[in-house]
């Protein structure tokens, strides 16, 4: 990245392939829409180029450019207000005992439901702790907050992703 800072824009190219494959998964993840995922990620490496001289070589590049990609998706977030999430991330929090493929899939649905009522902030801590599988601190560096505050963030989206889900298939039975 250094060498982008410095002019030489042909590194970016080096920096996309790196790293588009996890940013395509962090937005993927929120959004489900893969044609979507491929824009953010290539709009995350257009404000990289814009911003590439406010770069500060503190912390992991990793951890500035999700910084980038999650106000990318903030600013996409504020216009569309729609996300998604895939089931298998999160069907843990839930389980119990299912007795049928359609029970499966309704509790699929569900879970799904449930995640959009969340707040952005409590989805995206959930995408990058349970999905992407961060380790705490360095989300904490993407969060700009402490250790202790992104297990904080994570055990409460946690608590409200139950508690949706819960309340959802209460209303069903």
């Amino acid at each position: 990245m250094l060498k982008v800072k410095d002019g030489n824009i042909e590194t970016l190219g080096l920096l996309y392939e790196r790293y588009k494959k996890r940013l395509f998964g962090y937005f993927y993840k929120l959004n489900n829409d893969a044609q979507l995922s491929e824009d953010l990620v290539q709009n995350v490496f257009v404000r990289i180029l814009k911003y590439r001289k406010k770069f500060i070589d503190k912390g992991t590049f990793t951890s500035w450019i999700f910084r980038i990609a999650r106000n990318v998706y903030y600013d996409h977030y504020k216009k569309n207000k729609t996300t998604s999430l895939e089931y298998d991330s999160f069907k843990d929090l839930v389980s119990y005992e299912l007795d049928t493929t359609q029970n499966l899939n309704e509790e699929k649905e569900l879970l799904q439901h449930a995640f959009k009522q969340l707040s952005i902030n409590q989805m995206e801590i959930l995408i990058l702790s349970k999905y992407h599988e961060m380790p705490y601190k360095e989300i904490a560096i993407i969060l700009d907050c402490n250790e202790g505050a992104v297990k904080t963030k994570v055990f409460r989206a946690l608590k409200e992703l139950r508690i949706i889900f819960f309340r959802l298939h209460n209303r069903t039975r």
